[in-house]
């Protein structure tokens, strides 16, 4: 740029802002200013909010499972990107294997073809960090781009999907997309990290907006924030999302159980907001989709996989994504997210024979489930606690309930003083005074020691502590307890 162009910028912005600053002095707010338009029929925590299901008729699922997984015929697309699609396309077809990326594609296809708006975005966020999303893809030859979730809709306009790579300020872009969800509360708005501690560099947003602004300013957001999380032996500065400095601002009470019946239950209303830790693809379908169909708003802090985006086992059948009943994603309520899954083994309402009960969320649920089978302790029950914050009690109740005679144990990847362990114990403790069933002093723990770093440095250190804490929170002998 010239002196001289610098100058005329200069002007016309002081103009801008002085013009502003002089029509302000007379300005009369109307009541589309403090979103009452777009706010209007919302509800505050003090009103009862009912519990919604999330499936989806079976031909809307395959109808935008088409559209999503269809390349434009004239395109020269790059072969791993169509084989990528190819597996998706047979993903729908079958009804089989529908893997993380494809999920969350049904999620944002599904709410497009109800009206909603989607916006994501962050480092990467259109290929993804991991190689994974690929929302939009290229023509190797022309480099003319395409964006399958622009063509969910017939005629679908331009501005219902949006999918934005971001520069690395995240602290200015997390701020952008909070006064975005704050602008509508009918568009699904996500941010995303590369990795999770890359949300260090938006902790003032978290700290004095994200995590307080219903409660000094009674204003609701449904932003989501995604955090890959998961150690996979990529070092301090990769590893952890930092899930414990969210649990640590969640302002529900440890030692007081809530209503709980789901007719009558305010527990997420009532919290300043959500924090979950999901393992399978059907279960991050409905918490996404979950975000729009209540009435009301509250943040949603996803801890997101990277190894879970491939792995085999980490796999969900379509059915479990749709509304009808005969299939294992549905219940008497109807098809829903999964605060709590339980162990996969069939177990009756009371298994006395189960010596232990896992209790764990996030990836290191695999880990643990593999080194059973390997060792066949199956002795053994693991529960994922999918919904961390606010925290399930009731699920948790049953699941004391069905392993009366099982020592209770935390399991988790992350140091003592870090993940969710400092969270979890006194609400566990709670539940289980509440079932009679001993109190914080027994609750087990397995996992890394304290550390003042999230993770260590070098592989084989970390390889060592990973096969530790899997074979302490399986081992045939006690766990003693954490001194």
């Amino acid at each position: 740029m010239s002196k001289e162009d610098v100058n005329k910028l200069h002007e016309k912005i002081m103009s801008i802002l002085n013009d502003e600053f002089i029509g302000s002095k007379e300005y009369v707010p109307n009541t589309r200013d403090w979103l009452a338009a777009y706010w209007a029929g919302f509800k505050g925590p003090e009103q009862l909010s009912r519990i919604r299901n999330t499936g989806v008729k079976p031909d809307v699922l395959k109808h935008v499972g088409k559209a999503i997984t269809t390349l434009p015929s004239e395109f020269s697309f790059h072969r791993t990107i169509k084989r990528v699609y190819d597996a998706r396309a047979q993903m729908i077809e079958t009804g089989h294997g529908v893997d993380w990326a494809t999920a969350e594609a049904l999620a944002f296809g599904t709410l497009l073809i109800e009206g909603n708006h989607v916006r994501l975005s962050g480092q990467d966020v259109e290929r993804g960090t991991f190689s994974h999303r690929h929302a939009v893809i290229h023509d190797q030859k022309t480099g003319q781009i395409y964006c399958p979730l622009d063509h969910v809709i017939m005629n679908q306009e331009a501005e219902m999907f949006t999918v934005s790579n971001s520069s690395l300020s995240e602290f200015g872009v997390l701020g952008f997309e909070l006064g975005y969800s704050m602008e509508n509360p009918n568009s699904l708005v996500l941010w995303e990290a590369q990795f999770g501690d890359f949300a260090n560099g938006a902790q003032v947003i978290f700290d004095q907006f994200l995590s307080s602004g219903e409660a000094k300013w009674l204003r609701q957001t449904g932003l989501v924030v995604l955090l890959p999380h998961g150690y996979d032996g990529q070092g301090p500065e990769h590893s952890s999302g930092r899930v414990e400095r969210f649990l640590q601002m969640s302002n529900d009470n440890p030692f007081v159980i809530p209503e709980m019946d789901h007719s009558l239950r305010t527990q997420i209303q009532e919290c300043n907001w959500q924090v979950v830790n999901v393992t399978t693809p059907a279960n991050y379908f409905h918490v996404l989709r979950r975000q729009i169909h209540r009435d009301f708003r509250k943040p949603l802090v996803v801890m997101s996989p990277k190894n879970l985006l491939r792995l085999a086992k980490c796999k969900s059948d379509l059915s479990e994504f749709d509304d009808l009943e005969g299939h294992p994603g549905f219940d008497k309520q109807g098809t829903r997210f999964k605060r709590l899954i339980k162990d996969k083994h069939p177990h009756s309402d009371r298994e006395e024979g189960i010596r232990r009960l896992i209790l764990c969320s996030g990836k290191v649920y695999y880990e643990l489930d593999e080194e059973r089978e390997r060792s066949k302790a199956f002795d053994v029950a693991i529960c994922r606690i999918e919904q961390l914050c606010p925290f399930p009690y009731n699920l948790v109740q049953r699941e004391l309930n069905r392993y009366p005679n099982a020592e209770i144990v935390w399991c988790q990847e992350e140091p003592m003083n870090m993940g969710a362990y400092s969270y979890i114990t006194p609400r566990l403790a709670t539940a289980m005074r509440s079932v009679n069933r001993g109190a914080y002093e027994d609750i087990k723990y397995a996992g890394r020691a304290p550390s003042a770093a999230t993770a260590t440095g070098f592989l084989a250190v970390h390889v060592k502590e990973q096969a530790e804490l899997i074979q302490k929170a399986l081992q045939s002998s006690p766990i003693p307890l954490p001194i």
